[in-house]
């Protein structure tokens, strides 16, 4: 073929070409064509996350204030923190996965920290930032921890967690009450929080069951309109301008957190924020097809890294740990596959500090449910423990009662890995206890002896 023919058929290849389409800001940053999406397809994705943990802005500041913390001012700062933490998520990891403060860690930190150990708040609030930099130190070495640690010892650990959260929500309406005869009994069945926090609950599992995506939010402003017609909630507006953060911004003590005594506290805020942390990530990337079989997705460590220094940045500002949430699932399910849904939700966010008068009307009845579903929701692997084999059994049973029983995460976690260690030492099967495993059973053992 000559020079000419060879141009000329060029040029009619050209033609019948359409020309490449021309790509955006957007598209180059989140990769939007790469992974089969469009910017409207994220947006809704990003408004259907949204309404489905929107109610954390409504129970954070509830949870906390019950530690001596502002509640508007942490209205605010949880906003605030869901708002940076999803929008580096998206921006950084170009991940379809929202961040908010976690449930359960909220939880420990006000009743266990404050509550239970007698902790100043300020303390608190630097035990989880000393936490979340640890966790930022060891996020690199993410997969040689986690596997490193028994699937019966996660297990333990997290249903533990939602066993103590449950009881807390429990506790919030009233149903289970102190006595000092049986330790706890049934509370007033004829008192609104009883009738209105079981309500909560039943509600909220009647909206989920048909499949309501909002039904965590719809549950708990329901409930808060029904104490409001009879009279047990009072009115105070629906938006305003927003409070002040400075009752709660910057208050960290943290050079009393360095205490030797909390230490293992510490090390245990670490492990569960790494442990919840990998586990939603990895759920939610497999349920967008980002994930392989082996459970690594892309910029894994980016997104560790991000969760760590929101949870290190939440602290500074007054939350607790901040944590990647699994509700980002409901944004997937309706498409979101780039970090444009997660930035959607972090935008939202900020809109929603301007809400600050709705939640102070939230009753702790009115939340109380969503409490027990996150509890039941963290008790639901349990079948995953293979009950036949006591070395594996045992040590999870042991950190399944002890951090509700004990209303501790350290003492769970601490006695489980001391269980583990000790059973599986004995049992003849010194090759099933890694390095990681026993050097924290040494740490938690010398803390019982020193400390």
């Amino acid at each position: 073929m000559t020079t000419a023919a060879i141009e000329a058929s060029r040029h009619i290849t050209e033609s019948q070409c359409p020309p490449p389409e021309k790509t955006g800001w957007i598209d180059r940053q989140f990769q939007l064509q790469a992974k089969g999406t469009h910017i409207r397809q994220e947006v809704m994705a990003g408004i259907t996350t949204f309404l489905t943990m929107a109610y954390i802005i409504f129970v954070n500041p509830q949870i906390l204030s019950a530690a001596g913390m502002d509640a508007q001012a942490v209205f605010v700062t949880t906003c605030l923190i869901a708002a940076i933490g999803s929008i580096a998520m998206g921006l950084l990891a170009n991940l379809p996965i929202a961040m908010a403060p976690a449930m359960g860690l909220n939880s420990y930190f006000a009743f266990v920290l404050v509550g239970g150990m007698g902790l100043a708040w300020q303390t608190g609030m630097a035990v989880i930032f000393w936490g979340s930099l640890l966790f930022a130190a060891v996020a690199g070495f993410r997969t040689y921890i986690i596997t490193s640690i028994p699937l019966s010892l996660r297990i333990g650990i997290a249903t533990g967690c939602g066993l103590m959260i449950a009881l807390v929500g429990l506790h919030n309406a009233g149903i289970i009450v102190a006595t000092p005869s049986t330790m706890v009994t049934i509370g007033d069945v004829r008192s609104i929080p009883f009738v209105l926090g079981c309500a909560s609950f039943l509600l909220m599992m009647v909206l989920v069951q048909r499949g309501f995506k909002a039904a965590v939010l719809i549950s708990i402003i329901a409930i808060t309109f029904v104490g409001w017609l009879l009279g047990d909630v009072e009115y105070q507006g629906i938006a305003s301008l927003p409070p002040s953060i400075a009752p709660v911004l910057g208050q960290l003590d943290l050079m009393g957190a360095l205490d030797l005594s909390l230490i293992g506290v510490i090390i245990s805020v670490m492990l569960v924020s790494l442990f919840e942390s990998a586990g939603t990530f990895v759920a939610v990337t497999d349920k967008a097809g980002l994930a392989d079989e082996t459970g690594n997705y892309p910029n894994a460590t980016k997104s560790l890294f991000v969760d760590s220094l929101s949870s290190a940045a939440g602290a500074f500002m007054g939350t607790s740990s901040v944590c990647p949430y699994v509700e980002s699932a409901t944004g997937v399910v309706e498409g979101g596959r780039t970090g444009l849904m997660a930035v959607v939700v972090g935008l939202l966010f900020l809109m929603a500090i301007f809400f600050s008068p709705l939640a102070a009307m939230i009753p702790a009845y009115a939340t109380a449910g969503a409490l027990i579903y996150v509890g039941l929701l963290m008790t639901s692997e349990l079948t995953r423990v293979q009950w036949h084999d006591l070395t594996e059994a045992v040590p999870a049973f042991v950190a399944t009662v002890m951090i509700p029983f004990s209303f501790t995460l350290t003492e769970g976690i601490a006695t489980g890995f001391i269980t583990y260690t000790v059973i599986k030492l004995a049992s003849g099967r010194r090759h099933e206890v890694s390095p990681v495993c026993a050097l924290l059973t040494v740490v938690f053992l010398a803390r019982y002896a020193f400390l």
